[in-house]
């Protein structure tokens, strides 16, 4: 409690899974938190649920404007937004030879592009705002394990991952000198709606019996990585990509 008091956060994939733990758990910590998402519903009520201190904005992170205007929003009600959380992504699960177009387009535009104007445009404006000098800006990229992982049926998503994780060091490394930190988590297997039904049936509970310590991870397990990151303690941490799974990818 208190460590991100006076912190202006941005969380993207506000309105389900990860985003919304991320949502409830920056809030907790004393920021205060917008929450963007394409499905403006479902973040209104959450930010129904915590507070003064959150702000619900309609947010497609592979737009350019959509981006932009979810940055003027937030500024607008809470000054400059010092802590990106730029978590939206999305799966199209399928074997290479059978994914249409679309399907890889979408993944690689919010999973890579989608982070990347996320994580540009909040590096402009704390630059502007005086990065450099006040060394506040924070920005958390969520990737994922299968960045180093080889499996079937999901390629393009754990390629986008893997993109995910060297462009957080590229930025971190371009943005060394203007206050802003860059770092990346990047979690194991945990149940949320992006996984649908997999781990109810037999494949996915095959996949969890070949695991070391064989569970599930729960959905708070990056929480307090997440806090750090965001915190003035984690001042001197850029360019870091910490796996956090529970063991799963050994």
């Amino acid at each position: 409690m208190g460590q991100l008091d006076g912190r202006v956060a941005l969380v993207t994939g506000a309105s389900s899974g990860l985003g919304v733990q991320f949502a409830r758990t920056l809030a907790a910590a004393g920021a205060r938190v917008v929450l963007g998402a394409r499905r403006v519903e479902r973040v209104r009520a959450l930010a129904q649920e915590l507070g003064d201190a959150a702000l619900a904005v309609a947010l497609d992170v592979t737009e350019e404007a959509s981006t932009i205007a979810a940055y003027d929003a937030a500024e607008a009600r809470f000054g400059t937004v010092d802590t990106i959380v730029a978590n939206a992504g999305q799966s199209n699960a399928g074997r290479a030879t059978e994914l249409s177009l679309a399907d890889l387009r979408s993944t690689v535009d919010t999973n890579f592009t989608g982070l990347f104007l996320t994580a540009r445009e909040g590096a402009k404006r704390l630059i502007a705002d005086g990065s450099r000098d006040h060394g506040r800006g924070r920005i958390v990229l969520i990737g994922s394990i299968t960045a180093h992982m080889t499996g079937q049926g999901d390629s393009p998503y754990a390629a986008s991952k893997a993109a995910v994780a060297h462009l957080g060091r590229n930025l971190a490394r371009e943005w060394v000198r203007s206050g802003v930190n860059v770092n990346v988590i990047q979690p194991g297997y945990i149940r949320t709606e992006i996984g649908g039904d997999w781990w109810d049936g037999d494949g996915g509970k095959a996949q969890i019996a070949g695991w070391h310590r064989r569970r599930m991870m729960p959905i708070d397990t990056l929480d307090p990585m997440l806090v750090y990151f965001a915190s003035d303690a984690s001042r001197h941490v850029t360019g870091s990509v910490i796996d956090i799974d529970d063991g799963q990818s050994l």
